[in-house]
């Protein structure tokens, strides 16, 4: 949204320094953290991450074309004098400063905004749920899945007066943080996709404390506000006995509305799904792959009719969605298939995936799984658990990569798999690269730590 840098110091509670020489430029057009992407016209904020201090980056900025910094009070008099003698919106913290102007621009909009939260699935969902809302409405949806204290007020500065629903995506790892999130965004609506083990590991008590962590999100929401509930999730299914609000469930079971009836995998074709809703039946074909991508289209079904779109209508929109970047794609190589499903795992996802891949017509299946980071105290038996899925499935070969993916591997072994453990994933690529066959189908799926796409940067080298 585009603001005068008066109007922007003024809800930021800061102090707005304008040379005279510089007084032609007192608009932000757009807001950047990151001076390599930065575009001109936008206004850069000096914010602190775990390994940088954005302070060093403000030079580059405004040579980029950043109208002006907001920086904090405390480093001015370190920036060089030709920075002093720029444009500069001077803050106690530049990161809470963002967070509050998103804050003043998200309730200056007015309208609604509908947060996504969960252990997984969250930015499938929210596309899914953006691509439905499209047939009525003209939507802003969060970018990727920059969903955190940084990305989300990101997200929030993209509104425009013309915009009349926002889907936010809503990410955490440890208590409260989804509670601060909500305090910017302000969501009328929730959805919550599920609750698994995922970021367990910064938890006392596990899976409970990633529960109370995701319920957060409900909580924050106001009396006249609805939750969209999994209700095949164990956890999520009783997140509405607290709230005071409306509560629509959606899965498979007899408490949803809508419900899938009948969901069947069709290969490189995606997903068929017969779904019941308000007495009325429909069928949508995805071109995602995997039974958890039914509930992420559920979801968006159940958002999409309470905003006012017909059952048949929110089917068309999911028809057309294809896959995120890593999430579900499939490559030809050679004549194989690769299935690129590297951008996330969980144990839960990783199982539906290994389903998946054993339904894609092949002469040989192979698995490529990365360990599945911040699992918490089940780590070991969870990442075996897989190893026994994928031996029991029938999958011809487990490659398993890096630390607690040893698990898996011994697990397959044990199970009579052909298994094979690797320490990177540039040396898994490099024996696909040598072994991989014509009619091969193989899926990599991994955590976003093992950045297991490396693995197909093998075929691009000699």
């Amino acid at each position: 949204m585009k603001l005068a840098l008066d109007q922007i110091a003024h809800w930021m509670g800061g102090t707005l320094h304008v040379p005279r020489q510089n007084e032609h430029s007192l608009a932000a057009t757009g807001y950047s953290i990151d001076s390599r992407t930065l575009k001109a016209g936008d206004l850069f904020f000096a914010v602190r991450g775990e390994r940088f201090d954005g302070h060093d980056f403000v030079t580059a900025a405004l040579e980029s074309g950043a109208c002006a910094a907001v920086v904090a009070r405390k480093k001015v008099l370190d920036l060089p004098e030709t920075v002093r003698q720029q444009i500069l919106i001077i803050v106690d913290e530049p990161l809470l400063a963002l967070q509050t102007l998103a804050a003043a621009v998200r309730r200056h909009w007015g309208k609604r905004v509908i947060g996504i939260t969960g252990s997984a699935g969250k930015t499938t969902t929210k596309e899914a749920i953006a691509a439905v809302l499209a047939a009525k409405f003209r939507v802003l949806k969060s970018q990727g899945n920059l969903n955190n204290g940084f990305g989300l007020p990101l997200q929030l500065l993209r509104l425009e007066p013309e915009h009349e629903v926002a889907v936010i995506e809503m990410g955490m790892s440890n208590a409260g943080e989804i509670a601060a999130l909500t305090h910017i965004a302000a969501p009328d609506w929730g959805v919550v996709t599920n609750v698994g083990n995922a970021h367990a590991e910064n938890f006392s008590d596990g899976i409970a404390g990633v529960a109370r962590a995701k319920y957060e999100l409900v909580a924050s929401l106001p009396g006249v506000g609805v939750a969209f509930l999994n209700c095949d999730d164990a956890y999520v299914s009783q997140f509405g006995r607290d709230f005071h609000g409306k509560s629509i469930y959606f899965g498979k079971g007899p408490c949803a509305n809508p419900r899938a009836e009948s969901a069947e995998e069709l290969g490189a074709d995606g997903t068929r799904i017969l779904v019941r809703a308000g007495g009325h039946e429909v069928r949508v074909c995805l071109r995602l792959l995997g039974q958890h991508n039914v509930s992420n289209a559920l979801a968006a079904i159940a958002v999409g009719m309470e905003a006012g779109i017909s059952l048949e209508a929110c089917a068309e929109a999911l028809a057309q969605l294809e896959p995120g970047d890593k999430r579900g794609q499939l490559i030809n190589l050679n004549g194989a298939t690769i299935i690129n499903d590297c951008y996330n795992s969980n144990p839960e996802a990783l199982k539906a995936m290994i389903h998946t891949l054993m339904l894609m017509p092949g002469e040989r299946h192979i698995l490529v799984a990365g360990e599945m980071l911040e699992l918490g105290r089940e780590t070991a038996a969870l990442h075996a658990s897989c190893g026994e899925t994928a031996a029991a499935a029938g999958v011809d070969v487990v490659i398993g990569v890096r630390g607690n993916a040893l698990q898996i591997v011994e697990a397959a072994k044990l199970a009579g798999a052909d298994a094979m453990f690797m320490e990177t994933p540039g040396l898994a690529g490099a024996w696909l690269k040598r072994n991989l066959r014509e009619k091969d189908v193989v899926l990599l799926k991994a955590s976003r730590g093992v950045r297991l796409e490396k693995a197909l940067e093998a075929f691009e080298t000699n």
